[in-house]
Protein backbone atom coordinates (compact mmCIF):
# COMPACT_ATOMS: atom_id res chain seq x y z
CA UNK A 1 0.00 0.00 0.00
CA UNK A 2 1.69 3.42 -0.91
CA UNK A 3 2.81 5.62 1.76
CA UNK A 4 0.04 8.58 1.42
CA UNK A 5 -2.89 5.83 1.69
CA UNK A 6 -1.42 3.99 4.50
CA UNK A 7 -1.75 7.55 6.48
CA UNK A 8 -4.82 8.49 5.28
CA UNK A 9 -6.19 5.27 6.79
CA UNK A 10 -4.16 5.80 9.71
CA UNK A 11 -4.98 8.97 10.02
CA UNK A 12 -8.93 8.26 10.03
CA UNK A 13 -8.60 5.30 12.87
CA UNK A 14 -7.25 8.02 15.17
CA UNK A 15 -10.53 9.42 15.68
CA UNK A 16 -11.69 5.94 16.54
CA UNK A 17 -10.81 5.29 20.39
CA UNK A 18 -11.15 1.32 20.27
CA UNK A 19 -8.71 1.01 17.22
CA UNK A 20 -5.22 1.46 18.04
CA UNK A 21 -2.56 2.62 15.50
CA UNK A 22 -0.50 -0.40 15.45
CA UNK A 23 -3.60 -2.78 15.33
CA UNK A 24 -4.44 -0.41 12.09
CA UNK A 25 -1.07 -0.79 10.36
CA UNK A 26 -1.21 -4.79 11.83
CA UNK A 27 -3.96 -4.78 9.62
CA UNK A 28 -2.79 -3.38 6.71
CA UNK A 29 0.54 -4.90 6.13
CA UNK A 30 -1.67 -8.31 6.09
CA UNK A 31 -4.92 -7.02 4.37
CA UNK A 32 -6.72 -8.69 1.39
CA UNK A 33 -4.12 -6.76 -0.79
CA UNK A 34 -1.06 -8.89 0.72
CA UNK A 35 -2.13 -12.13 2.16
CA UNK A 36 -0.99 -15.35 2.06
CA UNK A 37 -2.81 -16.15 -0.74
CA UNK A 38 -1.86 -13.40 -3.40
CA UNK A 39 -0.51 -14.22 -6.45
CA UNK A 40 3.08 -13.28 -7.06
CA UNK A 41 3.28 -10.23 -8.50
CA UNK A 42 6.05 -9.27 -11.08
CA UNK A 43 8.36 -6.10 -10.61
CA UNK A 44 6.22 -3.45 -12.14
CA UNK A 45 2.45 -4.84 -10.07
CA UNK A 46 5.03 -5.53 -6.59
CA UNK A 47 6.21 -1.86 -7.04
CA UNK A 48 3.27 -0.10 -7.49
CA UNK A 49 1.68 -2.11 -4.73
CA UNK A 50 3.99 -0.96 -2.14
CA UNK A 51 4.36 2.44 -3.45
CA UNK A 52 8.02 2.08 -4.52
CA UNK A 53 9.90 3.05 -7.98
CA UNK A 54 10.99 -0.41 -10.06
CA UNK A 55 14.29 1.04 -9.42
CA UNK A 56 14.02 0.90 -5.44
CA UNK A 57 12.88 -2.39 -5.79
CA UNK A 58 15.67 -3.60 -7.46
CA UNK A 59 18.01 -1.93 -5.55
CA UNK A 60 16.58 -3.70 -2.60
CA UNK A 61 17.42 -6.89 -4.41
CA UNK A 62 21.18 -5.92 -4.64
CA UNK A 63 21.36 -5.15 -1.44
CA UNK A 64 20.14 -8.55 0.10
CA UNK A 65 17.06 -7.11 1.69
CA UNK A 66 14.44 -9.06 -0.31
CA UNK A 67 14.80 -12.17 -2.40
CA UNK A 68 11.65 -12.85 -5.01
CA UNK A 69 11.72 -16.26 -6.51
CA UNK A 70 11.90 -16.32 -10.18
CA UNK A 71 9.47 -17.68 -12.47
CA UNK A 72 10.01 -21.03 -15.59
CA UNK A 73 10.80 -17.56 -18.10
CA UNK A 74 12.97 -16.15 -15.33
CA UNK A 75 11.02 -13.13 -14.38
CA UNK A 76 11.18 -12.14 -10.88
CA UNK A 77 7.83 -13.17 -8.70
CA UNK A 78 7.19 -11.00 -5.59
CA UNK A 79 5.41 -13.62 -3.17
CA UNK A 80 2.93 -11.85 -0.26
CA UNK A 81 6.19 -12.47 2.08
CA UNK A 82 8.21 -10.34 -0.56
CA UNK A 83 5.65 -7.99 -0.38
CA UNK A 84 4.97 -7.40 3.25
CA UNK A 85 8.82 -7.31 3.74
CA UNK A 86 8.69 -4.70 1.15
CA UNK A 87 5.84 -2.59 3.46
CA UNK A 88 8.29 -3.00 6.40
CA UNK A 89 11.36 -1.84 4.32
CA UNK A 90 9.44 1.12 3.10
CA UNK A 91 8.07 2.19 6.47
CA UNK A 92 11.37 2.09 8.45
CA UNK A 93 13.49 3.67 5.30
CA UNK A 94 11.09 6.58 5.43
CA UNK A 95 11.01 6.80 9.78
CA UNK A 96 15.14 7.27 8.66
CA UNK A 97 16.64 3.77 9.12
CA UNK A 98 19.90 3.42 7.42
CA UNK A 99 20.48 0.51 4.77
CA UNK A 100 23.60 -0.37 7.18
CA UNK A 101 20.70 -1.24 10.17
CA UNK A 102 18.07 -2.42 7.41
CA UNK A 103 20.96 -4.54 6.33
CA UNK A 104 21.66 -5.98 9.79
CA UNK A 105 18.17 -6.53 10.88
CA UNK A 106 17.37 -8.56 7.59
CA UNK A 107 20.54 -10.66 8.28
CA UNK A 108 19.20 -11.26 11.79
CA UNK A 109 15.82 -12.24 11.17
CA UNK A 110 17.63 -14.59 8.54
CA UNK A 111 19.62 -16.23 11.58
CA UNK A 112 16.49 -16.95 13.20
CA UNK A 113 14.67 -16.35 16.67
CA UNK A 114 18.17 -16.76 18.38
CA UNK A 115 18.39 -13.15 17.61
CA UNK A 116 15.37 -11.83 18.70
CA UNK A 117 17.21 -9.43 21.82
CA UNK A 118 18.99 -7.88 19.05
CA UNK A 119 16.14 -8.08 16.34
CA UNK A 120 14.73 -5.70 19.82
CA UNK A 121 17.28 -3.47 20.08
CA UNK A 122 17.20 -2.23 16.76
CA UNK A 123 13.75 -1.34 17.29
CA UNK A 124 13.88 -0.22 20.30
CA UNK A 125 16.96 2.44 19.42
CA UNK A 126 15.03 3.04 15.74
CA UNK A 127 11.64 3.97 18.21
CA UNK A 128 13.59 6.60 20.35
CA UNK A 129 14.85 8.21 16.80
CA UNK A 130 11.47 8.67 15.30
CA UNK A 131 10.36 9.88 18.73
CA UNK A 132 13.05 12.47 18.55
CA UNK A 133 12.08 13.23 14.73
CA UNK A 134 8.72 13.39 15.80
CA UNK A 135 9.40 16.11 18.59
CA UNK A 136 12.04 17.91 16.36
CA UNK A 137 9.15 18.44 13.39
CA UNK A 138 6.63 19.48 15.93
CA UNK A 139 8.93 22.72 17.48
CA UNK A 140 9.16 22.81 13.22
CA UNK A 141 5.32 23.07 13.02
CA UNK A 142 5.55 25.41 16.05
CA UNK A 143 7.75 27.50 14.38
CA UNK A 144 5.50 27.48 11.34
CA UNK A 145 2.47 28.35 12.90
CA UNK A 146 4.20 31.22 15.09
CA UNK A 147 5.23 32.91 12.08
CA UNK A 148 1.63 32.47 10.23
CA UNK A 149 0.03 33.78 13.09
CA UNK A 150 2.21 36.62 13.19
CA UNK A 151 1.50 37.56 9.57
CA UNK A 152 -1.66 37.77 9.86
CA UNK A 153 -0.91 40.15 12.07
CA UNK A 154 1.36 42.26 9.59
CA UNK A 155 4.58 42.16 11.69
CA UNK A 156 8.06 42.32 10.27
CA UNK A 157 9.78 39.26 11.03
Amino acid sequence: MATEALIERILATGDEPSTSVIDTLHELVNDATIDASTAPKGVAEAAGLVGLSTHTLRYYEQQGLVRPARNASGYREYTAFDLRRLVFLTRMRLSGMTMHDLKRYIALIEQGASTIPERRRIMLDQRDRIKRQIRELTLALETTEYKLRAYDGHPEG
